[in-house]
C-alpha cells in the first residue's frame, strides 16, 4: 500500500512537496501539461522473504543500507511496513521502456536481497504473513499514519501497482478518470493476484481489494462535474485538517495534480513483469483513448458509483470469470469480464500502435488465456495444498527476467 509519493517524474515536473505527512500540496497548484502526454511512470510494491522459509522478513532498512549511494538506489523506498519495498520507474514514453526499466529494477532489488539471504515476490497479499508480526517502518510520516488509522493501519499487509500517466489538462483529466471508473473491474480481474490471506485460501481473487476497503477515502473516487469541483473538495478537506494534502486519498483513481498524471491504483502487485507491462499498456491506451474523446467533444461514458462497484466486487470474487454488468451497452444478462476486455483491447489497438505499444498491449490476450495471478497461485495450491511452495512460486516468477511475449 503506497501511503506516499515517490521518485516517478524528476524535480522540475513535481513542483513543491513530497506529498508526505506535514507536506502542503495545494491542488490549484498542477502540473497538468508539464509533462508530455502519455508518458508513464510505475510503482511496485514487493514483498521481502526469507530464503527458507519464504516467510516475510523484516529487513528492508538492510536494503536501503545495501542500496545507499547507487543511482538506482534512489528507485527504491521503504514502506509503511519494514517487510515490504518499493520500486518506482523514472518518466517513461512507452510500454516498451517500462519493460526495460521494471527488469532493470526488478533485477537489481533481486540481487542486493539474494546477498542479504532474501528473495523478493510481488502478489497482492503475502499467502501466509501475519500482519501482527510485521514491524512498522520507522519514518514519522508512518508512525502518524499509524497513530490515525490505527487497526486499520496496522493490518495493511498488502501490495499494489500503480500507473501514472500524464495528462496536458486539467479539466480533461477530469473526465478520463469519469470514464475510467468502468474500467475497474476488468482492470482488478486482470491483476487479481491475492487469493490467500492468513494461510487461507479466500475464495476471492484479490482479497487485497477487501482488505483495503477498510481504509478511509479509498475505493472508486465520486464523479467530479469539473476540475473546480475537485479542487472545493479536496480543498474542503485540506483545509479543515482532515488530511495534510491530497495524497493522503487512496482512490483505486486519484488525479495526481503535483505530477500532472492520472494515478491507476486499483491494481494487485503482479507477479510476472511482462504482466506488469502488458497492464501498463493497457492504461496508457485507455488515458489516450478517454482524452481523445474530450478532445472531439464526444461523451465520455460514466456510470454510478453502486454500478462500477458492483463490477469491482464481482472481479475481486471471482476475477477473469466475474459475471459483470456490460455497462456500455445496458445489456440485462450479465457476461464474462474477460468478454468485456477483449472488446476493449479492439478499441484500444489502434491506439496503442500510434503509442508504439502494440505489442505490450498483446500481454493482455496472454493474461485472458493464462489466467491471472490468483488462478496460477491456486493450481499451484491445489496441486499439493502446499502453502509455502504458492511462495516459492512467486519468487521464482518474480525474479526471473521477463521473456519477449513471442516466446512463450
Amino acid at each position: 500500500m503506497s501511503t506516499d509519493d515517490k521518485q516517478i517524474f524528476p524535480p522540475s515536473i513535481t513542483g513543491k512537496g513530497s506529498g508526505s505527512f506535514g507536506d502542503e500540496v495545494s491542488v490549484l497548484d498542477h502540473k497538468f501539461g508539464a509533462s508530455d502526454p502519455y508518458t508513464l511512470g510505475v510503482e511496485e510494491e514487493y514483498m521481502l522473504l526469507d530464503g527458507e522459509t519464504y516467510d516475510l522478513v523484516q529487513h528492508v532498512e538492510t536494503v536501503l543500507a545495501a542500496v545507499a549511494g547507487d543511482e538506482l538506489g534512489t528507485r527504491v523506498n521503504a514502506e509503511l511496513m519494514q517487510s515490504v519495498v518499493e520500486i518506482a520507474t523514472p518518466v517513461c514514453r512507452t510500454a516498451a521502456d517500462v519493460a526495460q526499466e521494471l527488469q532493470t529494477l526488478r533485477s537489481y532489488v533481486t540481487r542486493v536481497a539474494h546477498e542479504q539471504g532474501m528473495r523478493v515476490g510481488s502478489a497482492g497479499t503475502h499467502p501466509f504473513s501475519l500482519f501482527e508480526r510485521q514491524r512498522i517502518t520507522a519514518r514519522d510520516r508512518y508512525r502518524t499514519l499509524i497513530d490515525q488509522m490505527q487497526y486499520v493501519a496496522r493490518r495493511e499487509l498488502i501490495f499494489g501497482m500503480h500507473v501514472h500517466v500524464a495528462i496536458d489538462d486539467p479539466e480533461k483529466a477530469i473526465q478520463v478518470v469519469n470514464g475510467l471508473l468502468g474500467q475497474l473491474g476488468p482492470l482488478l480481474a486482470l491483476s487479481a493476484s491475492s487469493p490467500f490471506w492468513r494461510g487461507e485460501p479466500t475464495g476471492l481473487s484479490s482479497t487485497r481489494q477487501t482488505v483495503f476497503s477498510a481504509f478511509p477515502r479509498s475505493g472508486p473516487p465520486p464523479r467530479f462535474r469539473n476540475y473546480a469541483d475537485y479542487a472545493a473538495v479536496i480543498g474542503q478537506l485540506e483545509k479543515t485538517g482532515c488530511i495534510a494534502d491530497y495524497t493522503h486519498i487512496w482512490w483505486d483513481i486519484r488525479l495526481h495534480p503535483r505530477l500532472g498524471t492520472i494515478e491507476i491504483r486499483i491494481c494487485d502487485a503482479v507477479t510476472r513483469v511482462e504482466e506488469a507491462v502488458a497492464l501498463t499498456a493497457y492504461c496508457q491506451a485507455l488515458v489516450k483513448h478517454f482524452c481523445e474523446r474530450y478532445e472531439r467533444g464526444e461523451g465520455i461514458p460514466s456510470y454510478h458509483r453502486i454500478l462500477t462497484t458492483e463490477n469491482k466486487w464481482l472481479a475481486a470474487r471471482y476475477g477473469l470469470e466475474a459475471p459483470v454488468m456490460d455497462l456500455a451497452t445496458g445489456r440485462r444478462n450479465r457476461v464474462s469480464v474477460a468478454q468485456l476486455v477483449r472488446r476493449t483491447l479492439r478499441e484500444l489497438e489502434p491506439h496503442a500502435r500510434e503509442l508504439g505499444s502494440e505489442r505490450e498491449l498483446e500481454g493482455v490476450r496472454e493474461i485472458l488465456s493464462r489466467g491471472n495471478g490468483a488462478d496460477r497461485q491456486l493450481r499451484i495450491f491445489n496441486a499439493n495444498r502446499d502453502i509455502v511452495e504458492v511462495v516459492g512460486e512467486i519468487a521464482d516468477a518474480t525474479e526471473v527476467a521477463a521473456v519477449p511475449l513471442s516466446a512463450h
